[in-house]
């Protein structure tokens, strides 16, 4: 049997399945994996920065021009449309087999493809907020406010993105729900991600169920607890064809 009828088979066993996705699930929507040796991080910022630097809690604060620069370079990408992995994810969720979809990603191609239950780890870069009077503001209108510093059209004070920078802590409440989601699946995907980012990669354990799958371009620790590993990129081939192919047997 080849692997993606095994896959076929560990989802049509399953009732309860959670996906946990990261950089890799968005690099076919032509959104960079940070990690990736083409991707942001290799970026020459010229300060001999790190791009975990740049998009610190501490840059904000202390260097927001640079910071702000750097954010709508590097993380922004308003243009990106959901590629084959968002889509066979949301089929899998209207299905009544996929319960939630937890991402450390910052896009909402998730959502665009029209899965409900995301649980975003390190926030959205659709929400926006001021810092004095929280006005909100979605990407459109955070990216019409002019100058190289975002300033609310209220109040004047800076207005800054619902994301979880590095130095702060993440969402509890949103850390707990995706905790509790992967306790309770019976089948746990994990997806684009290379598991390097704490606390969000410290979920795993809280995974008890029967199968777990594996689908990435390259190895990590977890593939030696997998049941099934599953090279390569998650919209290639083999999800296309799920696409196409599966008939799910709720």
């Amino acid at each position: 049997m080849d692997k993606i009828a095994q896959l076929q088979e560990m989802i049509d066993q399953s009732q309860r399945i959670v996906f946990f996705g990261g950089a890799g699930v968005s690099t076919e929507s032509n959104i960079p994996d940070f990690r990736s040796s083409d991707g942001v991080y290799s970026v020459q910022v010229g300060r001999h920065l790190t791009a975990e630097q740049l998009v610190s809690h501490t840059m904000f604060e202390r260097y927001p021009e640079d910071f702000f620069d750097f954010y709508k370079k590097y993380l922004l990408y308003p243009d990106a449309k959901p590629n084959a992995a968002h889509r066979y994810l949301a089929q899998l969720e209207e299905s009544g087999k996929l319960k939630a979809v937890v991402t450390q990603n910052i896009d909402s191609l998730h959502e665009m493809a029209g899965s409900k239950k995301v649980l975003k780890l390190h926030g959205s870069a659709d929400r926006n907020y001021c810092t004095g009077c929280q006005r909100f503001y979605d990407l459109e209108a955070f990216l019409a406010l002019e100058g190289p510093v975002p300033h609310c059209l209220d109040c004047g004070k800076v207005v800054k993105p619902d994301v979880t920078l590095y130095e702060e802590p993440l969402d509890m409440e949103v850390f707990s729900q995706a905790a509790q989601a992967i306790q309770e699946a019976d089948l746990l995907i994990i997806g684009g991600t290379s598991l390097v980012v704490y606390p969000a990669a410290s979920l795993i354990q809280y995974f008890q169920g029967k199968k777990l799958v594996v689908i990435n371009k390259t190895s990590i620790p977890q593939d030696k607890q997998a049941d099934l590993v599953i090279e390569g990129k998650m919209g290639e081939k083999f999800i296309e064809y799920l696409l196409e192919e599966v008939k799910f047997d709720k």
